[in-house]
């Protein structure tokens, strides 16, 4: 695929079913996430995968974030909660270790991996994979920050759930760009 038509054809997809990404689609989706811009080349990303039985242990993760953010949640939400981790065969965990730096503010850390997520997508996009990348509570827990090995200042960017779509993509209409960018004069 093109690199202009990868990226303007990129889509949200959260119907997601067997069969994952393979090795080689996630090899070369790291190799994307690498050329991430990263000022002073910290490197902060911190990519996991979670597949197969991993994700039961997500979703008690998932679970119990939701008890903590809603003491009286009921049995019904604990198990939507649970579910979630079951959405899509894999979740690709993106997350910025964050480093004290003299010229580097930790928002720029951040956005450096949320560069290395979106080119996640791109990759698996290329490659036939759909994907979407949610945050909610979860990303802001520091239990399930914590469950992937990272620090209370550090930041959870996203989950990418990846697999194979088993519903077209949905057609959202798309900005045109004239309504967001314009010249700037001073």
């Amino acid at each position: 695929m093109e690199a202009l038509e990868l990226l303007r054809t990129r889509a949200s997809n959260g119907k997601l079913t067997e069969p994952a990404p393979d090795d080689d689609t996630l090899r070369l989706a790291m190799e994307a996430a690498a050329r991430a811009p990263d000022h002073a080349s910290l490197r902060p990303w911190r990519i996991r995968f979670v597949r197969g039985q991993a994700r039961n242990r997500l979703g008690d993760l998932l679970a119990d974030a939701c008890q903590r953010e809603n003491p009286a949640a009921s049995a019904g939400e604990l198990d939507r909660a649970r579910g979630k981790a079951l959405r899509a065969p894999l979740i690709i965990v993106v997350g910025a270790v964050v480093k004290p730096h003299p010229k580097v503010p930790e928002i720029e850390q951040i956005l450096s991996a949320g560069s290395a997520a979106h080119a996640i997508l791109l990759a698996l996009h290329a490659r036939g994979y759909a994907a979407i990348w949610r945050t909610g509570g979860p990303a802001y827990d520091p239990e399930i920050k914590r469950a992937f090995g990272l620090a209370p200042h550090d930041a959870l960017v996203g989950f990418i759930y990846a697999g194979t779509a088993n519903a077209p993509t949905p057609r959202l209409e798309r900005l045109p760009p004239e309504t967001f960018a314009s010249e700037w004069s001073g």
